[in-house]
């Protein structure tokens, strides 16, 4: 049995994140949400406490937590505002940690200082029009012109992609070698041949920015290529690990704020003369809710756990991803369903739950990927 007595300093930060969503998220979510409006100040905020580089050691500029603080905080924000939980889940999970685990001394010393500080806002650019799921098939290149690399071609679906400083892209060097032949790079919105070329408008998640990012013979030092070239494939695989631990906590968060807010609704709301919460009928949908949402948030620890002691957590990740995710819907739905036809109105928040809660089973692995990523590892097939 694994123990998840949290430590004193764990409480903390939980603590510390909860009065940050409830006084600084949760009162502008719904008007960013209708707006699509950006949350600049929400997110400087963020980095003031060092939410946004939790996992980074302190001399290279983050908060030098573990990945269960990481997780608790991470619930906390996103139970007040989804948006807010995604941009820090990308800075965190798949720019700072990719970053802070192979990036050069020179590279984390110019790079990650400013993103996990919270100065600079980072970006995973991996998804494409034909190589989402299928992350082999990288149609922007990287060609290398002597101190140079120079790259064309299009990315998709780019969380925090219109606002970031810094992107970490993966590109083909060689197409040859299939997923050998993918390198990953730094590059800096700043250099020529950088455009956003269009910004999503989407169902749920509206407030943080997803955007198409286009290189157009884009040069980028040969010093920003990130390990050696043909590391990329494996550097997103290992960086998403990570990442579908912060979209399970994003998920979490969700799904709590789905039950808080029938459980607020069922004391104040009556039917037939009798409290919603009087009947057994809705008493079951809560239980069901309680208990999907406390397994999902083991599922996570667990992972976190593994990943804080150096263990391989590839498993464990993608099973808190694909079970938090579907906790997440599944909540959301049956929240509207407890609140009747006000459910459905925007004057409640519980329809923006939903909104925010379906992207989780489909970005940074779809739950059709988890289940592929957790049969391979049951199986033994590598």
């Amino acid at each position: 049995m694994v123990d998840f007595d949290f430590t004193e300093e764990q409480l903390m930060i939980k603590e510390a994140a909860r009065d940050f969503a409830e006084n600084e998220l949760a009162g502008g979510a719904a008007e960013r949400d209708e707006k699509e409006q950006f949350p600049f100040e929400q997110v400087k905020k963020m980095a003031e406490l060092g939410f946004m580089g939790m996992m980074v050691p302190q001399e290279h500029g983050g908060a030098g937590l573990d990945t269960v603080s990481y997780v608790l905080a991470l619930e906390e924000i996103s139970k007040a505002d989804a948006s807010a939980g995604v941009i820090m889940s990308v800075n965190n999970s798949l720019v700072c940690w990719g970053l802070e685990k192979f990036g050069s001394p020179a590279q984390k010393d110019k790079y990650l200082k400013p993103l996990a500080s919270g100065k600079q806002l980072g970006a995973f650019l991996l998804s494409e029009p034909e190589a989402g799921s299928d992350a082999v098939n990288q149609r922007t290149t990287a060609a290398r012109d002597g101190e140079f690399y120079v790259l064309n071609g299009t990315k998709n679906f780019i969380t925090n992609g219109a606002n970031a400083d810094v992107l970490l892209v993966m590109a083909t060097t060689d197409r040859t070698k299939g997923p050998r032949g993918v390198s990953a790079f730094i590059v800096e919105k700043k250099f020529p041949g950088v455009s956003v070329s269009k910004k999503e408008h989407k169902l749920g998640i509206r407030s943080s920015d997803t955007a198409q990012i286009t290189f157009q013979d884009c040069r980028v030092p040969k010093e920003n290529l990130i390990k050696e070239e043909g590391f990329g494939f494996k550097f997103a695989m290992m960086t998403l690990d990570g990442g579908r631990i912060g979209i399970a906590s994003q998920a979490i968060g969700i799904a709590r704020a789905s039950l808080d807010a029938s459980l607020k609704y069922v004391k104040e709301r009556k039917a037939f003369e009798k409290f919603l919460h009087e009947f057994q009928a809705i008493q079951f949908k809560l239980a069901d809710m309680h208990t999907n949402i406390e397994a999902a948030h083991l599922l996570t620890l667990n992972a976190a756990l593994k990943k804080d002691k150096g263990e391989r957590f590839t498993k464990e990740a993608a099973m808190a991803k694909l079970f938090a995710s579907r906790v997440a819907v599944d909540s959301a739905l049956e929240a509207i369903q407890i609140h009747g036809g006000y459910g459905y109105l925007k004057d409640f928040p519980v329809e923006r739950y939903l909104r925010d809660a379906k992207i989780t089973e489909i970005y940074e692995g779809t739950s059709e990927i988890q289940r592929i990523v957790i049969a391979r590892e049951v199986l033994e097939l590598k």
